[in-house]
């Protein structure tokens, strides 16, 4: 009885919360001019849970439905008129109370955590309202398109794919390598889409680092073309080194995503290279003036030309490094993430993260990617001396060199506590 007490009350409080959003929206109204608010939404998360209960006490879940199908009618034909007198064509309103009611009989019958989390997320997608309207108006149809077209790529394609290596050597598995490509255009597109939320009014290091997140080496190669023509170059020079420090840390969470075991070898030596590339970064952002971001810091990654790119050079290099390791054993390893770091630290780290453990100790798959992030780092340089002046890259290139000098201090202090070679010798 207490835990049912306890249930109802939850499913009220559900009610409660979301109608607490929809009450505020409606507050200047007058009494009564609204369907519903605050009281009717509580009345509803209510009466969800006592028609579940009521359908579980007498084994008839036919009332749950009824109660479900009244509320429903009732809501709709009360919104109706009031959307006629109103002028407004918006559905949102009985669909928060239709959801409200589902929510409070989940929190009687089903797991209340559940619904509860329900509730609040409902609540929360009612009061981001404006904040994913102005997102979408930001939005251009081209990035919006291929979001969509990935996500049916992905939904269509991922499950019929192979999951399993179709290669002698055990390095190409069609199902990993498109899924990790998934993942990896996720992350940068979440970066990707802050920056064009933010846009160039929201500062140059806040752009840096949303950008950073797609691709830090598209934001340096773009801050060292601005630098052509800029007056102060300490700035832009201060976002390039926290983008190169993004780039660090995101490639320790995709390492804590995917492989968990490995951080450990990596993530002392990283985190140093990162911590010296933020504060160098800081300090010569802090001590230049303001300067705005380009106004094209890097290309949407869910271009499907782009995305397709991607997951063929990763299958090879995948299918490379495995050969490469199964010939010549795992001191080849780190030479193929060198080479393939210099062009994507993402498909290098993926390729190292993908090989057996068995055959290859943690200890080595860690090297490679922290020579994939150093190999990385310096193409990422050679681009900026390529694209921008000499003020802008020699900053640039010091910070660099004080950060691997970083980590590799750190490497090697860490390298000294473990037992036995790093660098296993080919057979």
């Amino acid at each position: 009885m207490e835990d049912q007490f306890f249930r109802l009350g939850v499913a009220l409080a559900i009610g409660l919360l979301v109608g607490l959003e929809r009450g505020w929206r409606e507050r200047e109204q007058p009494a009564g001019s609204r369907t519903a608010g605050l009281r009717t939404f509580g009345i509803f998360g209510l009466l969800g849970g006592i028609f579940a209960a009521l359908a579980v006490e007498m084994a008839a879940p036919l009332i749950f439905a009824t109660g479900f199908l009244c509320v429903a009618v009732l809501l709709g034909v009360f919104q109706f008129h009031e959307a006629r007198h109103d002028g407004n064509f918006s559905v949102t309103g009985v669909m928060a109370g239709l959801g409200v009611f589902g929510l409070g009989a989940l929190a009687v019958t089903g797991d209340y955590r559940v619904a509860a989390a329900g509730g609040a997320a409902l609540a929360a997608v009612l009061a981001s309202r404006e904040i994913l309207h102005a997102t979408l108006r930001r939005l251009s149809w081209v990035e919006l398109r291929s979001a969509l077209v990935l996500a049916v790529m992905t939904t269509i394609v991922l499950p019929i794919l192979p999951n399993r290596t179709i290669d002698p050597w055990g390095g190409l598995n069609p199902w990993e390598i498109w899924f990790f490509t998934v993942l990896i255009a996720t992350i940068s597109y979440a970066g990707y889409i802050a920056v064009r939320v933010l846009g160039p009014t929201r500062g140059l290091l806040v752009s840096a680092l949303a950008g950073a997140v797609a691709s830090s080496t598209a934001v340096t190669v773009a801050l060292a073309r601005m630098a052509k023509s800029a007056d102060q170059v300490r700035p832009l020079v201060g976002a390039a080194t926290l983008a190169a420090m993004v780039s660090v840390l995101r490639v320790l969470i995709v390492i804590a995503l995917l492989r968990r075991e490995i951080l450990p070898h990596v993530v002392v030596p990283a985190l140093c290279v990162a911590g010296v590339l933020g504060a160098a970064g800081l300090a010569m952002l802090l001590r230049g003036t303001d300067a705005q971001q380009p106004d094209e810091m890097l290309r949407n990654p869910f271009e499907l030309r782009a995305l397709l790119v991607f997951a063929l050079l990763f299958a090879v290099v995948s299918t490379a490094s495995a050969a490469l390791v199964g010939q010549f054993g795992g001191a080849s390893l780190p030479a193929t993430s060198a080479m393939s770091g210099m062009f994507d630290v993402d498909v290098a780290v993926l390729s190292a993260l993908r090989l057996d453990t068995t055959a290859i100790g943690l200890p080595v798959i860690g090297l490679a990617i922290l020579i994939a992030l150093a190999s990385n780092a310096f193409g990422r340089l050679s681009l900026a001396v390529l694209a921008g002046p000499v003020r802008f890259w020699l900053p640039l290139l010091a910070s660099t060199l004080a950060a691997a000098a970083a980590g590799g201090v750190a490497y090697a202090l860490l390298a000294a506590g473990q037992a036995g070679p790093l660098l296993p010798l080919p057979a």
